[in-house]
């Protein structure tokens, strides 16, 4: 029997996986052993973790997330405020399903972006979709839309949105109108979508840098209740020294084998999160992980 034709159908059907895996079963003769149900099961099996993986790349590529983070690789040691138990539970993108909305405060350099995209890489491989948004590019992006007729489709785009991530909420005080913007951003995913927010300020801060107090107390009435807050402390991660011999990889680098499924290979040296310090013996408690390679 001629399987080429064969091959050539399944690619044609758009079953690339099932193509591949046929013609991998073709050339190892261990295969033969196997029944035709089982064959079959392996091929179906390819096919699905191949479009998974395609999905999860498509994901990730479109949430433009600003560090490449993974849980995996977040330092739960070092003291910082980052309970072990919360974070593997948020993890696991319950909150996502339940639309509830992570709140992440700290001082700069602390790690919220990193663990911001950490949890948002987290829903992505559980199916979600997310962006990654700063608060001061979405209010410019906003008043662009408005003047040249895109808000409306951009604001729907937005709101279809399973997880947004607004990184930088209150650097730079709001005025009333940008505030009044940023509230139809949420408001379109109050109850029905999830949102991620850092902020260099505490919660009970952003009350004063949201412009009108009217608009403060609708933005903050629609993030803050039944949200879940992480109030990260320390000293900036970018300050940390890390000696050269205590690094992974070559000249310092920090590099990882794979990303997990659908995540190209990179080195982890290339991104400007700073070198995390070495664990300190008195969280209470040792991380299931491997050494991390966080480094913001």
């Amino acid at each position: 029997m001629l399987i080429a034709p064969t091959i050539d159908k399944l690619h044609a059907l758009a079953l690339s996986g099932m193509a591949r895996a046929l013609a991998e079963q073709l050339e190892r003769p261990d295969y033969a052993q196997l029944s035709f149900e089982e064959r079959l099961g392996l091929l179906v099996d390819r096919e699905v973790q191949d479009r998974d993986n395609r999905r999860l790349a498509r994901h990730l590529k479109a949430a433009h997330l600003r560090s490449d983070a993974v849980i995996e690789d977040l330092d739960l040691r070092t003291p910082r405020g980052l309970d072990r138990a919360t974070v593997l539970s948020l993890a696991e993108a319950h909150w996502v399903t339940a639309h509830r909305t992570v709140l992440i405060t700290g001082p700069t350099g602390v790690g919220k972006t990193y663990l911001a995209c950490a949890l948002a890489h987290s829903a992505i491989r559980r199916g979600h979709t997310a962006l990654y948004l700063r608060v001061p590019r979405l209010l410019d992006e906003l008043v662009l839309a408005r003047a040249d007729g895109r808000l409306p489709r951009l604001m729907a785009s937005w709101a279809r949105i399973d997880v947004l991530l607004l990184d930088d909420l209150g650097l730079q005080p709001v005025p009333a109108q940008r505030a009044a913007d940023l509230l139809e951003v949420i408001e379109d995913r109050s109850g029905t979508r999830s949102t991620i927010v850092t902020s260099q300020l505490p919660v009970g801060h952003w009350h004063e840098a949201l412009g009108d107090p009217t608009i403060a107390d609708a933005i903050l009435d629609r993030l803050v209740h039944g949200a879940h807050r992480l109030e990260l402390r320390g000293d900036s991660r970018r300050r940390v020294q890390t000696p050269p011999d205590a690094r992974d990889g070559p000249a310092g680098r920090a590099t990882t084998a794979s990303d997990g499924p659908g995540r190209p290979r990179r080195d982890r040296g290339d991104t400007d999160d700073p070198a995390r310090g070495a664990p300190s013996d008195d969280t209470g408690g040792v991380s299931d992980y491997p050494p991390s390679t966080e480094r913001r």
